[in-house]
């Protein structure tokens, strides 16, 4: 699989393991601002500070996964039961090619260079990560895109017996995400299968989960099960729940505030609780490379 974009980062840019680690940590006591995860990549150096290490056991303990809970530790505690071997993937919808496709066949052809990126992840809180996956257009271009198609959507995995939290009504189960076609062909658009060398956990997503750099967090889904092309915009859960919020682009977008709070500057990792605070980038940084992608659009309305 050819990638086509080639990220400027080295290896000296990435945010050391522990430093990642240990922000989990630190987030805990932030409370009402996990409003402000993202995803996104750093175009330039890192500039974290290693901080003092903890084990996996505590960075895994505060994660955002409902289908285990709303609690930040109840998807560490619940997700172990999640069965993610075999794995597949339904993609259907206006493609060439529909069917089941083997996550563990397709991860299997590539090789461990292919499948890493360094990308800076914002969860009010800056870093650069050694993600490792590869880039959804190719896994598009395995099905055939069909020329009426505008949309992609995402499903997660809805599986009641070994996810709790889909007890309760807090979103529409399953959980549904979309990106227009150029969005999702984009070679930022990542496909991520593991991080720092290792598979995902299952309370981050495994086995397969969406990373759009530009983008806010809660537009990558976890655990996807089923991709469908579509010539309608599709509807996702948390535009759903809240249009008012939560937009269909979703962009990190400085100039467009959260209802509840302002996201025009965030905190960089390594600086602690009472740091200041940054200026939020465009588009998380990557405006050089995606801005044209919303030539022409009121990114006020269409946020």
């Amino acid at each position: 699989m050819a990638h086509r974009w080639t990220n400027t980062l080295s290896a000296a840019d990435v945010t050391p393991k522990q430093a990642y680690l240990n922000r989990r940590q630190i987030m805990a006591g932030l409370g009402g601002m996990a409003g402000l995860a993202g995803l996104g990549a750093l175009p330039g150096a890192a500039q974290a500070e290693t901080l003092e290490p903890n084990s996996w056991e505590d960075v895994t303990t505060y994660c955002n996964y409902y289908e285990f809970g709303t609690g930040k530790g109840d998807p560490a505690k619940n997700a172990g039961q999640l069965t993610t071997t075999p794995w597949s993937v339904k993609i259907d919808g206006l493609v060439d090619r529909p069917g089941d496709y083997d996550f563990q066949k397709i991860l299997g052809e590539m090789t461990l260079e292919e499948r890493i990126y360094r990308f800076r992840c914002v969860e009010a809180w800056s870093m650069v990560v050694p993600w490792m996956g590869f880039e959804l257009a190719d896994l598009l271009a395995l099905a055939g895109v069909q020329e009426g198609a505008k949309y992609v959507s995402f499903e997660t995995l809805y599986r009641p017996s070994e996810m709790p939290g889909t007890a309760y009504p807090v979103l529409d189960w399953p959980y549904r995400e979309g990106l227009r076609l150029d969005e999702a062909l984009h070679p930022l658009t990542l496909m991520a299968t593991g991080i720092f060398g290792k598979d995902l956990p299952n309370q981050n997503g495994a086995p397969l989960r969406l990373v759009v750099p530009w983008k806010y967090g809660f537009k990558s889904i976890k655990s996807i099960v089923r991709i469908s092309l579509t010539d309608t915009q599709p509807q996702t859960s948390w535009n759903m729940a809240n249009a008012r919020e939560y937009g269909f682009y979703s962009n990190v977008n400085p100039k467009v505030s959260h209802p509840r709070w302002s996201q025009a500057t965030e905190r960089r990792l390594g600086g602690g609780l009472f740091a200041g605070r940054d200026d939020t980038l465009m588009f998380n940084g990557y405006e050089e490379e995606v801005a044209s992608l919303y030539d022409g659009m009121d990114l006020t309305k269409h946020f």
